[in-house]
């Protein structure tokens, strides 16, 4: 039993001491969850300080181990950039995804699908940074060769979707559905290009709402 002379308050009962395992304490990870963190430690690390200042004792410290137990998730630096692009491929990849598989008319689905990629780059700026960093590499890195492929095909589904939205006449018939689809990633990249500049991450999903009713303008033409 607690003694009063213990240092409470009179008529205040002393909080019983807990046994066994200690309240609050870290649960141990699995490996796949470590290694997840740390691709996320990257991420947030290239929106911070730039592709060029995450390190591997950065990375490291950021997720709270040595810098030898990174090592032992990750065989090299290497093998945790491809991590981060293999997550950024499947993690960008089911936004896209979900935004054309919501249904609705070929053009609510390119205009859902445009601002879904926007609401991933607001959410993870760190992303396009690393993307635009191994561009400038020399050519005919697996990642380059990765990243290249990843976007020819979104690009592909995309010109389909500006052709399925032609034939149902809601964009000019004259439109050149690949050169739309080239226009509308670069439009994601311009408003990357403004956030960067001016810091302004959080404000990308109203800004694209405000770009995408310019696009839609130069889309449907005159609709011959």
């Amino acid at each position: 039993m607690a003694h009063r002379d213990q240092g409470h308050p009179p008529g205040v009962e002393p909080v019983p001491v807990r046994t066994g395992p200690v309240a609050g304490a870290r649960r141990r990870l699995s490996s796949a969850e470590r290694r997840r963190g740390i691709v996320l430690a990257v991420i947030e690390l290239a929106s911070e300080a730039g592709p060029e200042g995450v390190t591997t004792q950065a990375i490291a410290d950021r997720v709270g181990v040595t810098h030898g137990a990174l090592f032992r998730h990750f065989p090299d630096k290497g093998a945790i950039w491809a991590a981060v692009f293999d997550w950024v491929g499947e993690s960008l990849g089911a936004a896209i995804d979900a935004a054309f598989g919501a249904g609705g008319s070929p053009l609510d689905t390119l205009e859902r699908v445009f601002l879904a990629h926007v609401a991933f780059v607001a959410r993870h700026p760190g992303v396009p940074r690393i993307l635009y960093h191994e561009l400038q590499r020399p050519g005919g890195a697996a990642a380059q060769v990765r990243l290249r492929a990843m976007v020819s095909g979104y690009r592909a589904r995309l010109a389909t979707l500006v052709s399925d939205a032609k034939a149902a006449g809601q964009l000019s018939a004259a439109l050149d559905a690949q050169a739309a689809a080239v226009h509308l990633i670069g439009a994601v990249q311009g408003l990357v290009m403004q956030a960067t500049l001016f810091g302004g991450e959080r404000g990308m999903p109203q800004a694209a709402r405000r770009t995408w009713a310019l696009l839609l303008d130069g889309l449907r033409g005159s609709r011959r």
